[in-house]
């Protein structure tokens, strides 16, 4: 049984839906995360599994008891759901382990010491419990929310945007460890992000919303290699729409050469398309009779991402080890190395 099932939701202020027609389910123990820009629902939508805001239609299921619909709204506090805040929400006049202690105070004192110095350690913060929150750096205050979020044992965790306030070296790398204790606890837990790194790095399955739908859901894998649209397409990752012809049912020709695959594309032949590349799919090799000229590049310590120009006067992108050092402005050799082929007609 799926520990939440959200199906076909709707939710709106005044006379506009901000939320339409929105449907997923989550596994118990799987993390998930909603990605978009600002303004797309994606918190609308937590908030709403949170019990903080009410259904025009569909449903929300937690083990498979309903929580939420137009008819039913069943109180926050008793539907066993945690939640990390933008803000952290800490209490400043608590200790830490105050704070963790907070939604502890149906145990017994001895019972509820052990589970806060449990929550501290795990999160690393075992040390610093008598400390004030003011005391604590942006990423400890993190995990001081996210062990007083888990300390109750939560059948979902929810998180919105809980490493906004961190610089992005930080981000990553506590996206990581917070990826570890959730797994590490077992927890059920759905991300909000406008961040796709931060996505990648904590998510096992990935909603892309727009205007309140979601556009495509996957895992981070299936999100970058096969795109359902150009939305999701150019939202996710890096790459550019080079313009190309169905040569047979299987095969496309675009600038850069020849491509054919198994799947046959769903199009005439002599059809305009579409062909999308990514930057790890231009190689660079300078024995290549395939050239190509260098018109900017952003060092990113590893690699350089290259911009291209192509003869025809389009544009691409290459990731490039860092001791390939080329100038603007000069010619070097490419070739094409895709083990994806996605396409969109025109």
């Amino acid at each position: 049984m799926s520990l939440l099932t959200v199906e076909n939701i709707s939710i709106g202020f005044e006379a506009r839906n901000v939320v339409a027609g929105l449907s997923f389910q989550l596994q118990p123990g799987e993390i998930a995360c909603l990605l978009g820009a600002s303004g797309c629902g994606k918190t609308t939508v937590l908030r709403a599994i949170a019990g903080f805001e009410s259904l025009r239609s569909g449903s929300i299921a937690l083990n498979g008891e309903q929580v939420s619909a137009p008819d039913k709204q069943i109180p926050a506090q008793l539907r066993g759901v945690g939640m990390v805040f933008q803000d952290y929400a800490l209490f400043p006049h608590l200790t830490v382990a105050g704070n963790v202690a907070f939604g502890l105070r149906h145990l017994a004192k001895s019972e509820r010491q052990i589970r806060v110095q449990q929550m501290l350690d795990m999160v690393g913060l075992g040390e610093l419990g008598q400390r004030y929150v003011h005391e604590l750096s942006g990423g400890q205050q993190q995990r001081v929310a996210l062990a007083r979020a888990l300390a109750p044992q939560p059948r979902l965790l929810l998180l919105d945007e809980p490493f906004s306030n961190l610089d992005v070296e930080l981000r990553e790398r506590l996206g990581q460890e917070v990826r570890a204790i959730l797994k590490q606890t077992g927890t059920t837990a759905i991300l909000v992000t406008h961040d796709q790194r931060e996505a990648f790095a904590v998510a096992d399955q990935i909603g892309v919303m727009s205007e309140g739908r979601i556009c495509q859901w996957g895992t981070p894998y299936d999100l970058y290699h096969e795109p359902a649209d150009r939305f999701v397409a150019n939202f996710i990752g890096e790459g550019v729409l080079l313009p190309a012809r169905l040569t047979a049912p299987q095969c496309i020709e675009f600038e850069l050469g020849q491509i054919c695959r198994t799947a046959p594309v769903e199009c005439c032949v002599g059809c305009e398309m579409e062909v999308l590349i990514r930057p790890d799919d231009i190689q660079h090799n300078d024995a290549s009779s395939l050239k190509a000229r260098v018109l900017a590049k952003a060092f990113r310590g590893a690699q350089f991402l290259y911009t291209l120009g192509l003869p025809s006067g389009q544009t691409l992108l290459s990731l490039v080890p860092s001791h390939h050092n080329h100038a603007i402005g000069e010619d070097i050799g490419i070739e094409l190395e895709m083990d994806h082929l996605i396409v969109f007609k025109k």
